[in-house]
């Protein structure tokens, strides 16, 4: 095991001025220009030299998407930010611009970085601006010896110290929820980049209990393999048999005192196995090691509460993780056998490899146990929905067309979007058992992603309930703010689909 250490993520300090930028003390300005137009758009911002104008006016500076150019001017530097075309700006957009110019930013040695926010930002665009920085400077250096940045041989700070966002109006409040979200979301990239012999299922019921204890409003529970067994988790325990390490139960509780009228108890649920070898159904060894990150659902699910909690929204949420390992011992769960849900659902495990579905059964059953009137899982479940969907979007099937249509929503707020996948009763047929009710892993390999959401239908009951299998959105995900590694997927989704309840 590695030794035991005291860790606090590094973050960034960011607050807002409605002052000129160039009154903000920072060493370095971001200015978000917007394709075909001339050197006139910085006119409405006060402070701007004439240097970043002739930028644009020699072509050097270009509004294109994504695009970049630099000058020194009043001791301070001027990094023009291409946006693209004015009527074309997004969040998203924002986000990403953010993100390159962040890059840029640490290149440049920058300390303090000051955000010009374009003045057709609404307070999304402006959150975004926060998010895609903050999201951009996350580094995993929990075992580096000397992280990158840390002063040794001259190098320059890879971390930055302070974000200031300049733009007219009251955008204070603004600002600070969007740290607090990108704060979330680093943070549960941070769990899921820890290795497995550091993130056991115990250690992530550690890290909810202590953040239960510090924040307002937020209680944690953790049952190990003896509380699965009194519930009469069946399909839980089993895929826990096969390690010596305890799985966990994470029950977390957010209850806000008075709440938003008619808002639903909302259950977010997370599978959370900290190293997938596959079981018995051993996985081919290559990018074994990327099994690690079959936690996610977990991470997400964990962190969503945190930031809604945080964020103090006027809404009851409860969040339950399964935490386990799926190894291969004399002890592991064997092709063929049968195991007992909690809901009474007889289960015959093809392979061993399809223990995400087994976990998830048992928790949704508990969230319905506890009252949920709403329901979001979260998974990375299947390889199918990488084959069908990329990178892009994650999967989703839904019993609730009013449900599916608030997480679609709140994905396309996030950009972190999502595509409706279909429920059909002749899928039901692909996912019964020979000996029990149901089959983990029909041998029939069609509309896989499908079938494993169909397999998680039979353990919500009537509670209208969304599934997200986001295998293919939780690392490498490819965007400028979250390009390798742990992307934290899913975390602003559902905060913004708790928010969604609030209005």
């Amino acid at each position: 095991m590695l030794p035991s250490r005291i860790w606090c993520l590094a973050t960034v300090r960011v607050s807002s001025t409605s002052q000129p930028a160039g009154a903000s003390g920072a060493d370095t300005i971001a200015i978000g220009v917007f394709a075909q137009e001339d050197a006139s758009q910085l006119q409405a911002l006060a402070g701007v030299p004439e240097q970043a104008g002739a930028l644009i006016a020699s072509g050097e500076a270009r509004g294109s998407f994504r695009s970049l150019a630099l000058t020194h001017a009043e001791g301070r530097r001027w990094l023009l930010v291409g946006l693209g075309r004015r009527a074309e700006l997004t969040p998203e957009r924002c986000r990403v611009a953010a993100a390159v110019a962040r890059r840029r930013a640490r290149e440049l040695s920058t300390r303090t970085l000051c955000w010009q926010a374009p003045a057709e930002a609404d307070a999304a665009s402006v959150g975004a601006i926060v998010e895609g920085t903050v999201l951009a400077d996350y580094r995993f250096e929990r075992f580096k010896s000397a992280p990158s940045g840390s002063g040794d041989q001259g190098e320059p700070p890879s971390r930055l110290e302070e974000l200031i966002v300049c733009a007219p109006g009251e955008i204070g409040e603004t600002v600070q929820a969007a740290r607090i979200l990108a704060e979330a979301v680093n943070e549960a990239r941070e769990l899921q980049n820890r290795p497995a012999n550091d993130l056991t299922p115990s250690a992530l019921g550690r890290h909810a209990l202590s953040l239960a204890a510090e924040i307002e409003g937020l209680s944690a529970e953790v049952e190990g393999r003896d509380g699965l067994l009194a519930r009469s988790m069946g399909a839980f325990a089993a895929v826990a048999q096969g390690s010596a390490q305890e799985p966990a139960l994470i029950t977390l509780r957010y209850e806000p005192g008075p709440t938003a009228p008619d808002s639903p108890l909302l259950a977010l649920v997370g599978k959370a196995v900290t190293f997938d070898s596959g079981g018995i159904s051993l996985k081919p060894g290559a990018k074994m090691s990327e099994m690690k990150f079959d936690m996610s659902g977990g991470a997400a699910a964990l962190q969503a509460i945190v930031a809604i909690a945080r964020l103090r929204l006027p809404l009851r949420v409860i969040a339950v993780i399964g935490a386990t390992e799926n190894l291969p011992s004399g002890t592991a769960v064997k092709p063929g056998d049968i195991v007992t849900a909690a809901n009474g659902k007889t289960i015959e495990i093809n392979n061993t490899d399809a223990e995400g579905r087994l976990v998830l059964a048992d928790c949704l059953c508990h969230a319905v146990s506890l009252g949920a009137e709403r329901i979001v899982d979260l998974a990375t479940l299947t390889g199918a929905v990488i084959v069908a969907l990329g990178n892009t979007h994650a999967g989703l099937i839904s019993n609730d067309e009013e449900l599916a249509e608030r997480v679609g929503l709140a994905g396309r707020e996030t950009g972190e979007i999502v595509w409706r996948l279909p429920m059909h009763e002749e899928y039901d047929e692909l996912i019964k058992g020979a000996y029990a009710d149901l089959d983990n892993a029909p041998e029939a390999r069609k509309a896989g992603t499908i079938v494993g959401g169909t397999f998680l239908s039979h353990f919500v009951g009537e509670v209208p309930w969304a599934h997200l299998d986001i295998a293919g959105s939780a690392w490498d995900l490819g965007r400028a703010y979250a390009e390798k590694h742990a992307s934290g997927y899913g975390v602003r989704l559902l905060v913004a689909l708790a928010r969604s309840f609030c209005r």
